[in-house]
């Protein structure tokens, strides 16, 4: 494992030192579990209280928390603890060398186009008329599915699968186990019966777009599902039919969105939220875990709860919902001595 000095640890995170710039540093860990040797980190205040029994050889913190952090530790101060760890980490953790070239059990159609330096792993199917960028890397057992397009340094996981006639841009990451380009959820009802309503739309995701394990993306009914560039999404989330995400969107995990449903440029969307068919979500937006979106969401915007309303108010709600045992009781009271006097007086 790589050692930088603590001089190098500042350079890279474009930050401040106080304390001595010569202490050692071969790993990150968090506050309570830090020995010496290794990097800590603090970027928010209900910590603070870690540090003083803190092992750490040196931590990295938010410049307006610095004043709380003991003389005796060595600092580096940032703006954001978080950015600079991101840049601090393949340094002391870097990547194994990437694999390249086709593993004997893999199954490549011939009429593939394997860009230079790929890798197809143990397993892997690439089916007819797949085109591969360059350095693109394709994990054991995963699928990409007839006539299939990625783009440059794409990583397809283990066990992930691209139905027929996925795009990807340049850089997609597809973590195990998602599924992209299934036919979406459509049937009618004809002769007693649910008949399925063949998808015949596609499935794109710009460059740098990356879906966790497990997630699925349906295809279009008629027309692309797509998601924009550098968007981020979690494990076990669900795009449905023709679902339109912008660019730098971030969906956590476990968020579902019903078909046809537009999602803006930068907008969040908390663990668990479930959103509507055929509504419009404004760039920026946000939406707290759980959230309930059956309507559509300005732009700039945070809602929360069920129904989704602004957050603000949803939180009013939610207060007077806790008031109620106590109301109640109130009222049972006050019934009580209202008939009860009346009882008397008769």
């Amino acid at each position: 494992m790589p050692e930088l000095l603590l001089t190098e640890i500042v350079r890279l995170a474009d930050g401040e030192l106080r304390g001595s710039g010569e202490t050692r540093i071969r790993g990150v860990a968090p506050l309570e579990g830090a020995g010496p040797g290794e990097l800590s980190f603090i970027a928010n205040a209900r910590y603070l209280p870690y540090l003083h029994a803190t092992h750490a050889a040196a931590v990295l913190v938010a410049r307006e928390l610095s004043a709380e952090v003991p003389a005796s530790i060595p600092q580096v101060l940032v703006g954001d603890p978080h950015a600079a760890l991101a840049r601090i980490l393949p340094a002391l953790y870097p990547a194994a060398p990437r694999e390249v070239g086709v593993h004997p059990t893999a199954v490549v159609d011939e009429s593939a186009d394997v860009g230079e330096a790929a890798y197809v792993g143990p397993y892997a199917v690439i089916e007819a008329g797949v085109r591969l960028g360059a350095r693109c890397s394709i994990g054991a057992h995963a699928v990409v599915g007839r006539g299939c397009r990625l783009g440059d340094d794409c990583v397809v996981h283990a066990h992930a699968t691209l139905y027929p006639g996925v795009r990807l841009g340049a850089r997609c990451v597809i973590h195990s186990g998602a599924r992209l380009g299934k036919e979406g959820f459509g049937f009618v009802w004809e002769g007693g019966a649910h008949r399925r309503v063949q998808q015949v739309g596609g499935c794109v995701l710009e460059d740098d777009v990356e879906v966790g394990c497990n997630t699925t993306i349906d295809r279009g009914s008629i027309g692309d599902t797509v998601v924009g560039a550098g968007t981020k999404i979690d494990n076990l989330v669900q795009l449905g039919h023709n679902v339109r995400i912008g660019r730098h969107a971030i969906l956590v995990s476990q968020v579902g969105v019903a078909g046809s449903t537009a999602v803006g440029d930068g907008a969040v969307l908390g663990g668990q939220v479930g959103v509507g068919g055929h509504l419009k979500i404004g760039a920026g937006a946000r939406i707290g875990a759980q959230g309930g979106v059956i309507g559509d969401v300005p732009a700039g915007e945070t809602y929360s709860g069920y129904p989704a309303r602004p957050h603000r108010e949803a939180l009013r709600a939610q207060g007077a919902l806790f008031k109620l045992p106590e109301l109640i009781r109130r009222v049972r009271a006050l019934e009580k001595a209202v008939l009860g006097g009346g009882r008397e007086r008769e």
